[in-house]
């Protein structure tokens, strides 16, 4: 039984039901321990995670880099995959993936889409989406249901709900770099709401470009709202993106593959000092306890050298 604990996260977090302890879950039993961890996963809303001492795994669903001065592994958006960093864009914690690879009836879906575009965005940092969101309603409103910017007269509770109406949806990230993938995206594609999307440049290792207005394949904005008004006017191009899959070739990507993250925490418990279970009698308890004592002591020797190496390489 893995002892774990989640420090430094959002407060509402539930510590025995949540994505990455699930997914733990099927790799080895595990408990929350406050007291004594073997694993602490800790985030970017505070510094209690340095009283541990035990290895740690640092968790972002902002823009930030992780830091392996202060973490022996981490859960980012960074590329590229590897034994010490996973790239978990975080649209993956906002439904079943598998539901984008659904069939799609560009016929059907068009009859339901009454509205314009839409944008729902509570937070006011962000200035090329509020840039964006100024010229396009230019053209005509666009519809915005957040706290920010709000036009409608009341703030949305449902934003799936509100969204399925609208041929096109302002997807913007609040800062663009490479791998910084969100919900953005992924809400719209739900709802077969035509994202317009600006934010990670590689989004096409996420995405399939063609199913969706990507800003990164245009010179400006003025060029995008140009496509977007061509494409409001003719059906038949609407339909053209619908047609395409989300993802490439219909397949979810390496990302958000369950098997990819299970692997990288079999890794972790591998690097981890194994528990020896309890032997049948004094005589095999005794043995057993010399083993795992032994075994321990050159994995808390291998563990000190790569801790040395690691202030050397500062």
């Amino acid at each position: 039984m893995l002892r774990i604990y989640f420090s430094d996260f959002w407060p509402e977090l539930d510590q025995k039901n949540n994505y990455l302890a699930n997914a733990l879950r099927k790799v080895t039993p595990i408990v929350i321990d406050n007291a004594n961890p073997e694993l602490v996963f800790f985030s970017y809303y505070g510094n209690s995670h340095m009283k541990y001492k035990c290895p740690k795994i640092f968790y972002t669903g902002e823009n930030l880099r992780p830091n392996f001065n202060t973490c022996d592994y981490a859960i980012s958006f960074d590329y590229p995959v590897t034994k010490k960093n996973f790239r978990l864009p975080l649209y993956a914690l906002y439904g079943d993936v598998s539901l984008l690879c659904e069939a799609k009836n560009p016929e059907e879906i068009i009859k339901l889409k009454s509205k314009f575009c839409n944008f729902v965005v509570s937070n006011p940092q962000g200035a090329e989406r509020n840039k964006f969101f100024k010229m396009l309603s230019k053209y005509k409103k666009v519809d915005s249901g957040g706290r920010f910017m709000n036009n409608i007269g009341r703030t949305i509770s449902d934003k799936l709900a509100f969204i399925k109406g609208y041929k096109f949806t302002i997807a913007f990230e609040n800062s663009s770099y490479p791998g910084y993938t969100t919900e953005k995206i992924f809400q719209p594609m739900l709802e077969n709401s035509l994202p317009v999307y600006w934010g990670n440049p590689l989004v096409g290792r996420d995405f399939n470009t063609k199913s969706f207005i990507n800003i990164h394949d245009y010179p400006d904005f003025d060029t995008v709202i140009e496509q977007i008004i061509s494409v409001d006017k003719d059906d038949s191009k609407y339909a053209a993106y619908l047609q395409e899959p989300y993802f490439t070739g219909n397949i979810p990507n390496e990302y958000v593959q369950q098997g990819n993250l299970n692997n990288f925490f079999k890794n972790i418990c591998n690097d981890l000092p194994q528990i020896e279970p309890v032997a049948a009698n004094s005589k095999h308890r005794i043995l057993a306890n010399i083993a795992f004592c032994k075994r321990r002591a050159l994995e808390l020797t291998d563990y000190s050298i790569r801790n040395v190496r690691r202030l050397i390489n500062l």
